[in-house]
Protein backbone atom coordinates (compact mmCIF):
# COMPACT_ATOMS: atom_id res chain seq x y z
CA UNK A 1 0.00 0.00 0.00
CA UNK A 2 1.36 3.72 -1.23
CA UNK A 3 2.68 5.24 2.11
CA UNK A 4 3.36 9.03 0.49
CA UNK A 5 -0.40 10.16 0.96
CA UNK A 6 -0.18 11.56 4.42
CA UNK A 7 -3.01 13.27 4.60
CA UNK A 8 -4.55 14.81 7.56
CA UNK A 9 -6.80 17.13 6.54
CA UNK A 10 -9.96 16.51 3.83
CA UNK A 11 -10.59 18.44 0.99
CA UNK A 12 -13.49 20.69 1.18
CA UNK A 13 -14.09 18.97 4.67
CA UNK A 14 -17.73 20.30 6.02
CA UNK A 15 -16.22 20.60 9.19
CA UNK A 16 -13.37 23.00 7.94
CA UNK A 17 -15.97 24.60 5.84
CA UNK A 18 -17.84 25.63 9.21
CA UNK A 19 -14.45 26.54 11.34
CA UNK A 20 -13.76 29.20 8.39
CA UNK A 21 -17.35 30.54 8.70
CA UNK A 22 -16.69 30.63 12.68
CA UNK A 23 -13.43 32.25 12.59
CA UNK A 24 -14.84 35.06 9.68
CA UNK A 25 -17.46 36.13 11.91
CA UNK A 26 -15.31 36.31 14.84
CA UNK A 27 -13.22 38.51 13.20
CA UNK A 28 -15.94 41.02 12.19
CA UNK A 29 -16.68 40.92 15.64
CA UNK A 30 -13.54 41.29 17.02
CA UNK A 31 -12.77 43.89 14.75
CA UNK A 32 -15.85 46.19 15.97
CA UNK A 33 -15.07 45.59 19.57
CA UNK A 34 -11.39 46.72 18.84
CA UNK A 35 -12.69 49.48 17.48
CA UNK A 36 -14.59 50.47 20.17
CA UNK A 37 -11.86 50.09 22.54
CA UNK A 38 -9.58 52.16 20.80
CA UNK A 39 -12.07 55.25 20.85
CA UNK A 40 -12.97 54.43 24.33
CA UNK A 41 -16.84 53.88 23.15
CA UNK A 42 -18.76 52.57 26.25
CA UNK A 43 -22.19 51.99 24.89
CA UNK A 44 -21.38 48.99 23.06
CA UNK A 45 -24.64 47.27 22.67
CA UNK A 46 -25.90 49.25 20.81
CA UNK A 47 -23.62 47.92 18.28
CA UNK A 48 -25.27 44.53 19.06
CA UNK A 49 -27.90 44.60 16.04
CA UNK A 50 -26.07 45.64 13.26
CA UNK A 51 -23.02 43.86 14.12
CA UNK A 52 -25.86 40.79 14.14
CA UNK A 53 -27.19 41.97 10.44
CA UNK A 54 -23.87 42.81 8.79
CA UNK A 55 -22.31 39.37 9.85
CA UNK A 56 -25.10 37.90 8.76
CA UNK A 57 -26.10 39.48 5.38
CA UNK A 58 -21.24 39.07 4.52
CA UNK A 59 -22.28 35.03 5.53
CA UNK A 60 -24.94 35.40 2.83
CA UNK A 61 -22.63 37.56 0.39
CA UNK A 62 -19.59 35.46 0.91
CA UNK A 63 -21.83 31.92 -0.13
CA UNK A 64 -22.85 33.71 -3.02
CA UNK A 65 -19.43 34.63 -3.87
CA UNK A 66 -18.56 31.01 -3.14
CA UNK A 67 -16.05 31.74 -0.39
CA UNK A 68 -15.97 28.83 1.43
CA UNK A 69 -16.37 26.37 -1.27
CA UNK A 70 -12.51 24.98 -0.98
CA UNK A 71 -9.65 27.16 -2.28
CA UNK A 72 -7.77 24.97 -4.08
CA UNK A 73 -7.13 26.16 -7.26
CA UNK A 74 -7.98 29.91 -7.02
CA UNK A 75 -5.32 32.25 -6.43
CA UNK A 76 -5.64 34.69 -3.21
CA UNK A 77 -5.92 37.64 -5.27
CA UNK A 78 -9.16 35.91 -6.07
CA UNK A 79 -10.40 35.25 -3.19
CA UNK A 80 -9.57 38.59 -1.87
CA UNK A 81 -11.63 40.16 -4.19
CA UNK A 82 -14.41 37.95 -2.81
CA UNK A 83 -14.17 38.67 0.70
CA UNK A 84 -13.84 42.81 -0.31
CA UNK A 85 -16.86 42.76 -2.26
CA UNK A 86 -19.01 40.29 0.55
CA UNK A 87 -17.83 42.88 3.27
CA UNK A 88 -18.97 46.05 1.12
CA UNK A 89 -22.29 44.74 -0.42
CA UNK A 90 -22.98 43.72 3.23
CA UNK A 91 -21.73 47.12 4.64
CA UNK A 92 -23.72 48.96 1.75
CA UNK A 93 -26.80 47.05 2.56
CA UNK A 94 -26.81 47.44 6.31
CA UNK A 95 -26.04 51.55 6.07
CA UNK A 96 -28.79 51.84 3.14
CA UNK A 97 -31.48 49.87 5.49
CA UNK A 98 -30.38 52.68 8.31
CA UNK A 99 -31.34 55.39 5.77
CA UNK A 100 -34.29 53.57 4.76
CA UNK A 101 -35.94 52.60 8.15
CA UNK A 102 -34.42 56.21 9.73
CA UNK A 103 -32.31 54.29 12.59
CA UNK A 104 -32.23 57.31 15.43
CA UNK A 105 -28.79 55.89 17.09
CA UNK A 106 -25.55 58.14 16.31
CA UNK A 107 -23.25 55.76 15.91
CA UNK A 108 -19.58 57.18 16.58
CA UNK A 109 -18.23 58.11 12.93
CA UNK A 110 -14.38 57.02 14.14
CA UNK A 111 -15.44 53.56 15.00
CA UNK A 112 -17.08 53.15 11.80
CA UNK A 113 -14.25 54.48 9.57
CA UNK A 114 -11.46 52.21 11.51
CA UNK A 115 -14.27 49.33 11.35
CA UNK A 116 -14.85 49.46 7.67
CA UNK A 117 -11.15 48.71 6.52
CA UNK A 118 -10.21 46.75 9.27
CA UNK A 119 -12.96 43.99 8.95
CA UNK A 120 -11.86 42.52 5.71
CA UNK A 121 -8.12 42.91 6.29
CA UNK A 122 -8.24 40.70 9.34
CA UNK A 123 -10.33 38.30 7.12
CA UNK A 124 -7.97 38.45 4.25
CA UNK A 125 -4.77 38.09 6.48
CA UNK A 126 -6.72 35.40 8.30
CA UNK A 127 -7.39 33.33 5.14
CA UNK A 128 -3.92 33.93 3.64
CA UNK A 129 -2.08 32.52 6.83
CA UNK A 130 -4.20 29.45 6.59
CA UNK A 131 -3.28 29.04 2.70
CA UNK A 132 0.66 29.57 3.44
CA UNK A 133 0.24 26.77 6.66
CA UNK A 134 -1.76 24.26 4.46
CA UNK A 135 0.46 25.02 1.66
CA UNK A 136 3.54 24.53 3.49
CA UNK A 137 2.35 21.42 5.07
CA UNK A 138 1.70 19.92 1.58
CA UNK A 139 5.14 20.94 0.19
CA UNK A 140 6.49 19.00 2.71
CA UNK A 141 4.44 15.93 1.70
CA UNK A 142 1.28 16.41 3.91
CA UNK A 143 -1.88 16.59 2.76
CA UNK A 144 -1.28 15.68 -0.88
CA UNK A 145 -3.07 13.44 -3.08
CA UNK A 146 -1.93 11.48 -5.29
CA UNK A 147 -3.84 11.23 -9.09
CA UNK A 148 -3.69 9.39 -12.39
CA UNK A 149 -5.72 10.41 -15.58
CA UNK A 150 -7.68 7.63 -17.88
CA UNK A 151 -7.70 9.03 -21.36
CA UNK A 152 -3.88 9.76 -23.06
CA UNK A 153 -5.80 12.24 -25.07
CA UNK A 154 -5.80 16.19 -25.56
CA UNK A 155 -8.25 17.29 -22.89
CA UNK A 156 -6.13 14.74 -20.50
CA UNK A 157 -3.04 16.61 -21.38
CA UNK A 158 -4.77 19.86 -20.60
CA UNK A 159 -5.98 18.63 -17.20
CA UNK A 160 -2.45 17.92 -16.51
CA UNK A 161 -0.66 20.79 -17.47
CA UNK A 162 -3.36 22.67 -15.45
CA UNK A 163 -2.95 21.29 -12.14
CA UNK A 164 1.20 20.86 -12.79
CA UNK A 165 0.65 24.38 -12.71
CA UNK A 166 -1.23 24.94 -9.23
CA UNK A 167 1.69 23.17 -6.92
CA UNK A 168 0.29 24.06 -4.06
CA UNK A 169 -3.06 22.10 -4.27
CA UNK A 170 -0.72 19.44 -3.27
CA UNK A 171 -1.82 17.10 -5.90
CA UNK A 172 0.80 14.23 -7.12
CA UNK A 173 0.64 13.06 -10.33
CA UNK A 174 0.44 9.46 -10.91
CA UNK A 175 0.27 8.63 -14.81
CA UNK A 176 -1.65 8.10 -17.71
CA UNK A 177 -3.47 5.04 -18.42
CA UNK A 178 -5.34 4.44 -21.78
CA UNK A 179 -6.27 0.87 -23.75
CA UNK A 180 -5.76 2.62 -26.92
CA UNK A 181 -2.42 1.80 -28.88
CA UNK A 182 -0.02 4.61 -29.67
CA UNK A 183 -0.72 4.57 -32.69
CA UNK A 184 -4.62 5.13 -32.64
CA UNK A 185 -5.71 8.78 -33.82
CA UNK A 186 -7.39 9.67 -30.48
CA UNK A 187 -3.94 8.89 -28.03
CA UNK A 188 -1.48 10.89 -27.42
CA UNK A 189 2.13 9.54 -27.78
CA UNK A 190 4.57 8.68 -25.22
CA UNK A 191 6.57 11.70 -25.81
CA UNK A 192 3.53 14.18 -25.64
CA UNK A 193 1.86 12.68 -22.62
CA UNK A 194 5.51 11.72 -20.63
CA UNK A 195 4.55 9.73 -17.53
CA UNK A 196 2.11 6.23 -19.37
CA UNK A 197 1.63 3.66 -16.46
CA UNK A 198 -0.82 1.01 -18.58
CA UNK A 199 -3.91 0.09 -19.24
CA UNK A 200 -7.65 0.35 -17.20
CA UNK A 201 -6.59 -3.37 -15.81
CA UNK A 202 -3.10 -1.93 -14.23
CA UNK A 203 -5.32 1.21 -13.30
CA UNK A 204 -7.89 -0.44 -11.29
CA UNK A 205 -5.20 -3.23 -9.54
CA UNK A 206 -3.38 0.17 -8.61
CA UNK A 207 -6.35 1.96 -7.31
CA UNK A 208 -7.14 -1.66 -5.33
CA UNK A 209 -4.31 -1.20 -3.93
CA UNK A 210 -4.38 2.51 -3.02
CA UNK A 211 -1.67 4.04 -4.87
CA UNK A 212 -4.06 6.37 -6.38
CA UNK A 213 -6.65 8.81 -4.33
CA UNK A 214 -8.05 10.37 -7.53
CA UNK A 215 -8.83 9.56 -10.92
CA UNK A 216 -10.15 11.63 -13.48
CA UNK A 217 -11.70 10.18 -16.51
CA UNK A 218 -11.03 12.54 -19.39
CA UNK A 219 -12.86 9.94 -22.27
CA UNK A 220 -14.73 11.81 -25.31
CA UNK A 221 -18.96 12.14 -24.59
CA UNK A 222 -19.54 9.08 -26.98
CA UNK A 223 -17.87 7.07 -24.57
CA UNK A 224 -20.59 6.68 -22.24
CA UNK A 225 -20.95 2.82 -21.95
CA UNK A 226 -17.40 2.43 -21.62
CA UNK A 227 -17.67 5.41 -18.97
CA UNK A 228 -20.34 3.66 -16.75
CA UNK A 229 -18.10 -0.39 -17.20
CA UNK A 230 -15.05 1.52 -15.83
CA UNK A 231 -16.92 3.08 -12.99
CA UNK A 232 -18.80 -0.29 -11.98
CA UNK A 233 -15.42 -1.99 -11.39
CA UNK A 234 -13.95 1.57 -10.12
CA UNK A 235 -16.55 0.55 -7.41
CA UNK A 236 -14.76 -2.19 -6.14
CA UNK A 237 -11.73 0.14 -4.95
CA UNK A 238 -11.68 3.15 -2.30
CA UNK A 239 -10.33 5.35 -4.78
CA UNK A 240 -12.26 9.05 -5.76
CA UNK A 241 -13.41 8.51 -9.37
CA UNK A 242 -13.97 12.44 -11.29
CA UNK A 243 -15.00 12.78 -14.87
CA UNK A 244 -14.11 15.39 -16.75
CA UNK A 245 -16.66 15.63 -19.85
CA UNK A 246 -15.10 17.09 -23.14
CA UNK A 247 -17.29 20.35 -23.08
CA UNK A 248 -14.59 21.79 -24.77
CA UNK A 249 -15.45 20.64 -28.21
CA UNK A 250 -18.19 23.58 -27.74
CA UNK A 251 -17.97 27.33 -27.13
CA UNK A 252 -18.74 27.45 -24.00
CA UNK A 253 -20.52 30.96 -22.44
CA UNK A 254 -20.96 30.69 -18.63
CA UNK A 255 -21.38 26.78 -18.70
CA UNK A 256 -22.64 25.61 -14.74
CA UNK A 257 -23.93 23.00 -13.68
CA UNK A 258 -27.29 23.17 -11.85
CA UNK A 259 -29.78 20.70 -11.08
CA UNK A 260 -33.81 20.00 -11.68
CA UNK A 261 -35.43 18.20 -9.84
CA UNK A 262 -32.32 15.99 -8.99
CA UNK A 263 -31.74 15.93 -12.64
CA UNK A 264 -27.86 16.91 -13.31
CA UNK A 265 -28.34 19.76 -16.28
CA UNK A 266 -24.88 21.13 -18.17
CA UNK A 267 -25.70 24.76 -19.21
CA UNK A 268 -23.63 25.57 -22.77
CA UNK A 269 -24.69 28.85 -23.52
CA UNK A 270 -25.94 30.96 -20.41
CA UNK A 271 -25.84 34.36 -19.08
CA UNK A 272 -23.13 35.54 -16.97
CA UNK A 273 -25.78 36.85 -14.31
CA UNK A 274 -28.08 35.41 -11.65
CA UNK A 275 -30.79 37.22 -9.58
CA UNK A 276 -28.02 38.43 -7.53
CA UNK A 277 -25.51 39.37 -9.76
CA UNK A 278 -27.49 41.19 -11.88
CA UNK A 279 -28.73 43.41 -9.43
CA UNK A 280 -25.11 43.62 -8.52
CA UNK A 281 -24.26 44.87 -12.32
CA UNK A 282 -27.23 47.07 -11.76
CA UNK A 283 -26.03 49.07 -8.81
CA UNK A 284 -22.50 49.04 -10.73
CA UNK A 285 -24.12 51.16 -13.84
CA UNK A 286 -26.25 53.78 -11.67
CA UNK A 287 -23.29 54.23 -9.23
CA UNK A 288 -21.37 55.13 -12.26
CA UNK A 289 -23.62 56.86 -13.92
CA UNK A 290 -23.95 59.35 -10.73
CA UNK A 291 -20.45 59.79 -10.63
CA UNK A 292 -19.91 60.49 -14.49
CA UNK A 293 -22.78 62.36 -15.13
CA UNK A 294 -22.29 65.33 -13.52
CA UNK A 295 -18.57 65.63 -15.07
CA UNK A 296 -19.86 65.39 -18.64
CA UNK A 297 -23.35 67.58 -18.08
CA UNK A 298 -21.29 70.78 -19.33
CA UNK A 299 -18.51 69.05 -22.32
CA UNK A 300 -22.15 67.43 -23.59
CA UNK A 301 -23.88 71.09 -23.72
CA UNK A 302 -20.72 72.57 -25.33
CA UNK A 303 -20.99 69.44 -27.43
CA UNK A 304 -24.76 70.11 -28.12
CA UNK A 305 -24.14 73.60 -28.79
CA UNK A 306 -20.96 73.07 -31.57
CA UNK A 307 -23.18 70.57 -33.58
CA UNK A 308 -26.35 72.85 -33.39
CA UNK A 309 -23.72 76.07 -34.93
CA UNK A 310 -21.71 74.03 -37.53
CA UNK A 311 -24.19 71.82 -39.18
CA UNK A 312 -28.01 71.44 -39.64
CA UNK A 313 -30.03 68.18 -38.17
CA UNK A 314 -30.75 67.60 -34.96
CA UNK A 315 -28.15 66.99 -32.19
CA UNK A 316 -28.86 63.68 -30.79
CA UNK A 317 -29.02 61.14 -33.67
CA UNK A 318 -31.33 57.80 -32.61
CA UNK A 319 -30.58 54.43 -33.85
CA UNK A 320 -32.02 51.40 -33.46
CA UNK A 321 -29.69 48.80 -32.73
CA UNK A 322 -30.22 45.26 -30.73
CA UNK A 323 -29.89 45.00 -26.80
CA UNK A 324 -30.10 41.98 -24.34
CA UNK A 325 -31.81 38.78 -25.62
CA UNK A 326 -31.16 40.16 -29.47
CA UNK A 327 -34.51 42.90 -28.70
CA UNK A 328 -34.24 46.32 -30.63
CA UNK A 329 -33.63 49.15 -28.34
CA UNK A 330 -32.78 52.72 -28.99
CA UNK A 331 -29.16 53.70 -28.92
CA UNK A 332 -28.22 57.80 -28.52
CA UNK A 333 -25.15 59.31 -29.87
CA UNK A 334 -23.88 62.97 -30.70
CA UNK A 335 -25.10 63.81 -34.27
CA UNK A 336 -21.61 63.58 -36.06
CA UNK A 337 -22.69 63.12 -39.97
CA UNK A 338 -25.01 65.07 -42.25
CA UNK A 339 -26.98 61.62 -42.33
CA UNK A 340 -29.09 59.67 -40.24
CA UNK A 341 -29.01 56.54 -41.57
CA UNK A 342 -31.42 53.80 -39.47
CA UNK A 343 -32.64 50.85 -41.79
CA UNK A 344 -31.92 47.86 -43.48
CA UNK A 345 -28.66 49.80 -44.73
CA UNK A 346 -26.02 51.21 -42.86
CA UNK A 347 -23.08 52.19 -44.52
CA UNK A 348 -19.85 52.13 -41.63
CA UNK A 349 -18.26 55.18 -41.79
CA UNK A 350 -14.75 55.21 -43.39
CA UNK A 351 -11.76 57.25 -43.69
CA UNK A 352 -11.87 60.66 -44.69
CA UNK A 353 -16.28 60.07 -45.23
CA UNK A 354 -17.89 63.18 -46.97
CA UNK A 355 -20.59 62.12 -44.57
CA UNK A 356 -18.96 63.41 -41.76
CA UNK A 357 -19.43 67.24 -40.03
CA UNK A 358 -16.85 69.90 -39.47
CA UNK A 359 -17.02 68.44 -35.86
CA UNK A 360 -17.95 65.09 -36.54
CA UNK A 361 -14.52 63.29 -37.23
CA UNK A 362 -13.17 64.74 -33.28
CA UNK A 363 -16.28 63.54 -31.74
CA UNK A 364 -15.72 60.14 -33.36
CA UNK A 365 -12.50 59.63 -32.83
CA UNK A 366 -12.58 60.56 -29.10
CA UNK A 367 -15.73 58.64 -28.64
CA UNK A 368 -17.51 62.24 -27.65
CA UNK A 369 -20.22 61.35 -29.63
CA UNK A 370 -21.39 58.07 -27.30
CA UNK A 371 -21.64 60.40 -24.08
CA UNK A 372 -25.35 60.42 -24.59
CA UNK A 373 -25.31 56.89 -24.35
CA UNK A 374 -25.04 57.38 -20.39
CA UNK A 375 -28.75 58.25 -20.37
CA UNK A 376 -29.42 54.37 -22.00
CA UNK A 377 -27.40 53.54 -18.98
CA UNK A 378 -29.66 55.18 -16.84
CA UNK A 379 -32.84 53.92 -18.87
CA UNK A 380 -31.64 50.22 -18.19
CA UNK A 381 -30.95 49.67 -21.72
CA UNK A 382 -27.40 49.72 -21.82
CA UNK A 383 -24.41 49.19 -19.27
CA UNK A 384 -21.50 51.02 -18.50
CA UNK A 385 -19.58 48.22 -19.60
CA UNK A 386 -20.49 45.43 -22.13
CA UNK A 387 -20.00 44.32 -26.16
CA UNK A 388 -20.66 47.75 -28.35
CA UNK A 389 -24.00 47.60 -29.72
CA UNK A 390 -24.26 47.06 -33.94
CA UNK A 391 -26.47 48.40 -35.94
CA UNK A 392 -28.93 46.17 -36.93
CA UNK A 393 -28.11 46.05 -40.87
CA UNK A 394 -24.81 45.10 -39.38
CA UNK A 395 -25.98 42.76 -36.84
CA UNK A 396 -28.08 40.59 -39.46
CA UNK A 397 -24.99 40.70 -41.84
CA UNK A 398 -22.36 38.90 -39.19
CA UNK A 399 -24.45 37.09 -37.36
CA UNK A 400 -24.51 34.79 -40.66
CA UNK A 401 -20.72 35.27 -40.94
CA UNK A 402 -19.24 34.78 -37.27
CA UNK A 403 -20.25 31.54 -35.69
CA UNK A 404 -21.29 32.50 -31.97
CA UNK A 405 -22.14 36.47 -33.14
CA UNK A 406 -25.49 36.82 -31.35
CA UNK A 407 -24.15 35.43 -27.95
CA UNK A 408 -22.78 39.01 -27.52
CA UNK A 409 -26.63 39.76 -26.73
CA UNK A 410 -26.77 37.27 -23.60
CA UNK A 411 -25.67 40.41 -21.83
CA UNK A 412 -26.63 44.51 -21.98
CA UNK A 413 -24.66 46.17 -24.78
CA UNK A 414 -22.28 49.16 -23.24
CA UNK A 415 -20.42 52.09 -23.71
CA UNK A 416 -16.99 50.75 -23.26
CA UNK A 417 -15.34 47.17 -23.35
CA UNK A 418 -13.11 44.80 -23.40
CA UNK A 419 -12.82 44.64 -27.57
CA UNK A 420 -12.53 48.73 -26.92
CA UNK A 421 -9.95 48.49 -24.55
CA UNK A 422 -7.89 45.81 -26.70
CA UNK A 423 -7.68 48.48 -30.16
CA UNK A 424 -10.80 47.03 -31.68
CA UNK A 425 -12.68 50.08 -32.65
CA UNK A 426 -13.44 51.72 -35.84
CA UNK A 427 -14.03 50.35 -39.19
CA UNK A 428 -14.27 46.73 -39.45
CA UNK A 429 -13.58 46.66 -43.65
CA UNK A 430 -12.48 42.92 -43.29
CA UNK A 431 -13.97 39.58 -41.85
CA UNK A 432 -11.37 39.44 -39.68
CA UNK A 433 -11.43 42.68 -37.78
CA UNK A 434 -15.01 41.48 -36.69
CA UNK A 435 -13.78 38.58 -35.51
CA UNK A 436 -11.49 39.67 -33.35
CA UNK A 437 -14.14 41.90 -31.79
CA UNK A 438 -16.37 39.11 -31.20
CA UNK A 439 -14.12 37.11 -29.67
CA UNK A 440 -13.16 39.74 -27.22
CA UNK A 441 -16.75 40.19 -26.81
CA UNK A 442 -17.27 36.48 -25.82
CA UNK A 443 -14.57 36.49 -23.17
CA UNK A 444 -15.79 39.36 -21.81
CA UNK A 445 -19.04 37.01 -21.27
CA UNK A 446 -16.87 34.05 -20.30
CA UNK A 447 -14.74 35.73 -17.74
CA UNK A 448 -17.27 38.92 -16.23
CA UNK A 449 -17.00 40.00 -12.96
CA UNK A 450 -17.37 43.02 -11.21
CA UNK A 451 -13.84 43.46 -10.90
CA UNK A 452 -13.62 43.00 -14.73
CA UNK A 453 -15.91 45.95 -15.17
CA UNK A 454 -13.93 48.28 -12.87
CA UNK A 455 -10.47 47.47 -14.60
CA UNK A 456 -12.04 47.99 -17.91
CA UNK A 457 -13.38 51.72 -17.34
CA UNK A 458 -10.09 52.49 -15.84
CA UNK A 459 -8.27 51.53 -18.43
CA UNK A 460 -10.99 53.15 -20.73
CA UNK A 461 -10.00 56.32 -18.72
CA UNK A 462 -6.31 56.29 -19.54
CA UNK A 463 -6.52 54.19 -22.91
CA UNK A 464 -9.73 54.03 -24.17
CA UNK A 465 -11.18 57.29 -25.77
CA UNK A 466 -9.35 58.44 -28.48
CA UNK A 467 -8.53 55.94 -31.27
CA UNK A 468 -7.04 57.00 -34.92
CA UNK A 469 -8.94 53.58 -36.05
CA UNK A 470 -12.90 55.52 -35.38
CA UNK A 471 -13.54 57.48 -38.98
Amino acid sequence: MNQTTKGFIRPLHSKLQALSRILDISLIIGTLYLALLIYGVSDDEAYLLPCFIITALFGIFAENNELYQGWRGAPMFDESLRIMFSWLGAFTLLVSGGYIFNAKFDYSLEVIQLWLPLAPTTIILTHTIRRGCLSYFRSHGFNTRSYAIYGANTLGLRLKLAISELPWLGYQFFGFYDDKTEESESRLSDAEIGNYVGNFAKMLDDAKNAEIDHIYITLPLAAEKRISHFIEQLADSTVSVNIVPDFFTFNLIQSKWSNIQGIPVVSVFDTPFNAFDGVAKRIEDLLLCFVILPLIALPMLFIAIAIKITSKGPIIFKQQRYGIKGEKIEVWKFRSMTVCENGNDVKQATKNDNRLTSIGGFLRKSSLDELPQFLNVLQGTMSVVGPRPHAIAHNEFYRKQIKGYMLRHKVKPGITGQAQINGCRGETDTLDKMEARINYDLEYIKQWSLWLDIKIVIITIFKGFYNKQAY
